[in-house]
């Protein structure tokens, strides 16, 4: 029986059919040339991550240029971006196509994060439709006395409104307790730094928009300051950054260790907030952090990798004894006799330019590189129509809010920034926005503003005070809720579904 065995074996074998053969041969050239192919498709590589814009933002930039809330040109509407009915339809999420725009959240079986997803794409909805909109939107909630956004010094008075109202009712943040004061959780209230360090102890308080459940949270505050880790990390005339750069990466690895967030949106729904000339800088260490996450800057220069559709600016603001008490306010402007003033050091060429053109030549245009003992800086501010604000070593300065406390109209002078809060406010209606080019020009400039225009603009300065006030205990929109809306805002424009 062997033998007979044996020979009917190979005659199976020898007679295989010659598409099973083809089959055979060709199997191993098929899957060799799969591997090729998919080693030449873009693969989306952790540290190029790309964000998915919503045109949240453009909301904002809607027809705004009347002085009444919501009344603009609905021409406007269609080449700014903003999405009309049909094709707003089409970019709505699957968790919006579900029923959660119009019906709200309804059913169990979503997760925790889809539910997060579901009340933003509510909010976008609510905030594309009041950019729409012609009249006011005036919460049913409101009170008499409080303050409604509207006149031109808004992009689109209505559609802020809105979202700023939708924040207060829905926005959570997220706290990691992670890391120790006072590299941590702590943070400079007075100086030029002071914006960084009063919003780290806002936050740390937590009495507005803080939850204590990660899991409801849509962004998530890393709470370090660089401000601190470079008075204590660094060592004058080091070469490098590497103790402070080295510093961040190991707190970031750790809050990946610790939780699952950062991990699941590769960084892109987390914050970070810094005053200080390096924190750009400083971010570069860890790359999901730079190219991802929202970074809150005060030197916000697109020049070094700002990028206005995920970070925000941060205004510098110079606090000596921590308070703002004496700054606000000037004199009228029938009384104020000085066209334009500065006072400041040689920092940085813009600065070197504007003393070479302007210091101590001429009685209308008062340029100092350090004001004479008698003269007061905040009296001088006080008594100008134009307060001029270059940039130093870097294009942020605290001038600018110095201006607007002293309700001085700011002129701009600087490359690559943007100013704060700039996709709701619309600083070409307050401010005048000087080239470096024109520095000689200033006073051919601003002497060309009429008289009429002059008052309008104050009167505007005044108007905007209010978002750039820095308060004790927060008020509704000064300065430590505009942050957060700016951050409310980026973290709008993303999807995290586009990331699945």
């Amino acid at each position: 029986m062997w033998p007979s065995s044996r020979k009917s074996y190979r005659s199976s074998y020898f007679s295989i059919s010659t598409s099973t053969l083809v089959f055979v041969l060709l199997t191993p050239l098929l899957f060799v040339s799969l591997i090729v192919l998919c080693s030449l498709v873009p693969q989306k590589s952790l540290t190029a991550f790309s964000w998915k814009s919503l045109e949240i933002l453009s909301s904002f930039s809607m027809g705004s240029s009347s002085s009444n809330v919501g009344d603009h040109d609905r021409s406007n509407f269609n080449v700014s971006g903003s999405l009309h009915d049909q094709k707003l339809r089409k970019e709505l999420s699957s968790a919006e196509r579900r029923g959660f725009v119009t019906s709200g959240i309804r059913r169990i079986r979503y997760s925790r994060s889809e539910k997060v997803e579901a009340i933003l794409a509510k909010a976008r909805f609510s905030i594309r439709e009041a950019a729409r909109n012609n009249s006011s939107f005036i919460s049913s909630s409101s009170r008499r006395d409080d303050y409604v956004p509207q006149g031109p010094i808004y992009h689109n008075a209505n559609a802020f409104y809105r979202s700023y109202t939708e924040m207060e009712k829905v926005f959570k943040i997220y706290v990691y307790e992670e890391g120790e004061a006072p590299i941590f959780h702590d943070g400079p209230c007075r100086s030029i730094y002071t914006t960084e360090g009063r919003f780290i102890h806002e936050m740390e308080r937590g009495e507005v928009y803080r939850t204590r459940d990660p899991e409801e949270a849509h962004v998530y505050f890393m709470p370090f300051s660089v401000v601190a880790m470079v008075q204590y990390l660094y060592e004058p005339g080091a070469v490098d950054m590497d103790a402070i750069g080295n510093t961040l990466a190991d707190y970031v690895h750790t809050i990946a260790h610790n939780h699952p967030f950062w991990n699941r949106s590769l960084g892109a729904d987390h914050f970070m907030l810094s005053c200080h000339d390096w924190g750009p800088y400083t971010s570069s260490y860890v790359p999901l952090l730079f190219n991802n996450s929202i970074r809150v800057l005060c030197n916000a220069n697109t020049s070094e990798g700002f990028n206005p559709l995920k970070d925000a600016t941060l205004p510098e603001i110079n606090l000596k004894f921590g308070e703002i008490t004496g700054l606000l306010g000037g004199r009228p402007p029938s009384e104020r006799s000085i066209l334009a003033f500065f006072a400041g050091g040689l920092h940085g060429d813009i600065r070197h330019i504007l003393l070479d053109h302007w210091k101590e030549k001429d009685p209308d245009i008062r340029v100092y590189e350090k004001l004479p003992h008698d003269v007061s800086y905040e009296t001088m501010l006080k008594n100008s129509k134009f307060c001029l604000c270059p940039s130093g070593y870097e294009v942020a300065s605290p001038r600018v809010v110095e201006a607007i406390y002293a309700e001085c109209v700011p002129v701009l002078i600087s490359d690559h920034y943007v100013p704060p809060f700039s996709d709701v406010l619309n600083w070409k209606k307050f401010s005048v926005v000087v080239g470096v080019e024109d520095i000689p020009n200033i006073k051919t400039i601003l002497m060309g503003i009429s008289e009429a225009k002059y008052l309008k603009m104050q009167m505007r300065v005044k108007q905007v005070q209010r978002h750039f006030v820095l308060n004790g205990t927060p008020k509704r929109f000064d300065l430590f809720h505009m942050i957060v809306h700016s951050v409310w805002l980026r973290r709008l424009n993303l999807r995290l579904g586009a990331l699945v």
